[in-house]
């Protein structure tokens, strides 16, 4: 079967860890929704590219492909996808151990930059606080309620996976087996 799997969860639930690993074990092409979202300049994440761009070069990437794995929220800008997905992958995480994750990141991605008085910690404390907002905020921004919305209405089997207690392995191997055309929500 050609898979075409979208993963989606809130920012560090662990969506581009999965989506890499998955795509290597079904040997297909990986593509992470922040690639096509953002463009690519030296200040990483503060230049969002015009919509009709971001679904141009995700279709022009991933056309003539016979699967693929793409990770993170497509919500508000890439519904013209939704027609190809052959399973959506809603990935969850206990709150304090996501947004620990991504202190943790923002550390490792860019040092000292995000300490008080560095140059990218505006940035950080801004990225931390939105990313805190997931879980209860409303469907202005990326939030729960946003990607349950989002996820209703979508034809194809969604599989709903916790990442608290399991490691990307066994993440791949619980998914696997559930990725069958019959699979229910």
């Amino acid at each position: 079967m050609a898979y075409k799997i979208h993963i989606l969860g809130a920012a560090g639930a662990g969506t581009t860890t999965l989506g890499k690993a998955l795509a290597q074990r079904l040997d297909v092409a990986y593509f992470d929704s922040d690639f096509f979202f953002w463009q690519q300049t030296p200040d990483p994440f503060t230049l969002a590219r015009p919509k009709d761009e971001r679904i141009q070069l995700l279709q022009e990437q991933s056309a003539g492909l016979d699967g693929w794995v793409l990770s993170g929220s497509l919500c508000g800008w890439g519904d013209a996808m939704i027609a190809q997905f052959t399973h959506v992958v809603f990935l969850r995480l206990d709150p304090h151990v996501r947004l620990h994750r991504l202190q943790l990141r923002e550390v490792e991605r860019y040092g000292d930059q995000v300490l008080k008085g560095g140059s990218r910690h505006e940035n950080s404390v801004a990225f931390l606080a939105w990313a805190a907002r997931y879980d209860g905020g409303n469907h202005s921004l990326r939030s729960l309620r946003r990607h349950e919305s989002w996820l209703k209405p979508l034809a194809c089997p969604v599989i709903r996976l916790d990442s608290t207690h399991h490691s990307v392995e066994a993440l791949v191997n619980q998914l696997l087996p559930l990725l069958s055309p019959s699979n229910a929500r």
